[in-house]
């Protein structure tokens, strides 16, 4: 849930600074009875080096107090966009052993999966600038324990702290407990009353925003989508089923691939959802109303369809493309999309460059370029009482093959489509349903 993310990251804040002026011991040491000034003395974060590992939500609040004290942020996350680390003012670098040797600070603010288990690993430890400071909120784990200790006595580790563990509660004898490097506090970082008060709240807008816009928060077989996400991208996600549905309709049968392109500045946005709409409507054919965005993926899989996806923020001719690319050995078909204002417009069938509606029936047609073609297909039309609510031409060069796409009210029937194709210069006629 988003409702504790503020409560996490100043609590991994607080332990930042806790480490960085000795607060606990210090504090220990005045309950004690003592006033030992010297051996507390501590150092400024301003102008220190601040290392994230995970730029989620906590990652990013992390991100922005350090930002406030002066800190310079560097971070790894596979996940991140570069114009989103732009955006956070924080150095996105690409492996996690070339973040590691500029920090001074190091906090931790991933998920616990099979590639992080130990992902400060006492190789990693060794490449570290010596007396780093280190900080999990997150996971129990991120670090061996056993590890974190040893580069601690070793020198190398100036010290740690804790909010969570390999196990929980801690053991009341754990080493960790007797070292003074080290600060330890018992999973407290969703522990605030606005924190669970927030979360309780957010339990029942998830459910509220689900049942009224569709928007998916913390399902645990769905990517979350929050809904101020979900409003913005929207527009986008209609359009992604849009264009799956058209490519559907054109592509070789039993397509072995599937490949999705993002450019310009929808390249900066979390697409998970669009992509999952993109495949909901490339596979609605095959699945019809039992394909949706939480089994399109593994409806895919079964199918034999492997999906890739490229993503591209730098803007070219079109502020943003979405193109999808459907194969089966040399056989390929591609659609690509775009907005003008918040209107969605194909702009791309196959090799053709076009503008067209994503909405109806299309009819697509590929004929010689030749003068009165264009007149014969709507007097054919109009003949049958198929209405054109909009059409566009495009052309590799004058005398060349024409593709035609055509918008249309109703469907025309089998009747009109071998009278079209009477005619020597029409190569082929389809109508897609969008």
């Amino acid at each position: 849930p988003a409702g504790n993310t503020v409560s996490t990251a100043e609590q991994a804040f607080t332990l930042l600074l806790g480490l960085a002026r000795h607060l606990p011991q210090a504090h220990a040491s005045m309950s004690a009875g003592q006033w030992d000034r010297k051996s507390f003395q501590g150092t400024e974060l301003n102008g220190k080096t601040l290392g994230i590992l995970g730029m989620g939500r906590i990652g990013g609040e992390v991100a922005r107090r350090a930002i406030a004290f002066g800190m310079r942020v560097m971070a790894y996350d596979p996940y991140l966009s570069a114009g989103k680390a732009r955006s956070l003012q924080v150095e996105l670098i690409d492996r996690v052993e070339d973040l590691l040797p500029h920090c001074d600070f190091l906090t931790m603010h991933l998920p616990m999966t099979e590639e992080t288990k130990g992902i400060l690993s006492e190789e990693r430890l060794k490449l570290c600038r010596k007396g780093v400071k280190i900080v999990n909120c997150a996971r129990g784990g991120l670090v061996s324990e056993s590890v974190l200790l040893k580069a601690i006595e070793a020198g190398q580790v100036g010290g740690a702290a804790l909010d969570v563990f390999e196990e929980e509660p801690l053991a009341a004898d754990h080493p960790l407990r007797k070292n003074k490097k080290v600060i330890l506090t018992p999973h407290l970082g969703a522990s605030t009353a606005e924190a669970q008060e927030s979360v309780g709240i957010e339990i029942a807008e998830a459910i509220r925003d689900y049942l009224t816009e569709g928007a998916v928060r913390n399902a645990v077989n769905i990517p979350s989508v929050d809904a101020r996400t979900m409003a913005k991208l929207r527009p986008q996600i209609e359009f992604g089923f849009r264009l799956g549905r058209l490519l559907s309709q054109i592509a070789p049968a039993r397509c072995d691939r599937l490949t999705i392109s993002y450019a310009g500045k929808i390249g900066e946005e979390d697409t998970t959802p669009i992509t999952r709409s993109i495949l909901k409507g490339f596979l609605f054919g095959a699945g019809g109303g039992d394909v949706n965005e939480v089994n399109a993926p593994k409806m895919a899989a079964n199918l034999g369809l492997k999906l890739s996806e490229t993503k591209q923020a730098e803007p070219g001719e079109y502020a943003e493309l979405i193109s999808v690319r459907a194969g089966q050995d040399a056989k390929e078909a591609e659609v690509s999309g775009t907005f003008f204002g918040t209107s969605p417009h194909i702009v791309r069938i196959n090799d053709q460059w076009m503008e067209a509606r994503p909405e109806g029936f299309l009819l697509l047609m590929e004929n010689k370029d030749r003068p009165g073609i264009v007149g014969w297909i709507g007097t054919l039309l109009g003949k049958h009482k198929v209405n054109i609510a909009s059409m566009t031409l495009s052309r590799s060069a004058p005398g060349s093959k024409a593709l035609s796409v055509l918008n249309l009210d109703s469907s025309p029937g089998d009747e009109v489509l071998k009278e079209m194709l009477a005619d020597k210069d029409i190569t082929s006629v389809k109508v897609v349903k969008i």
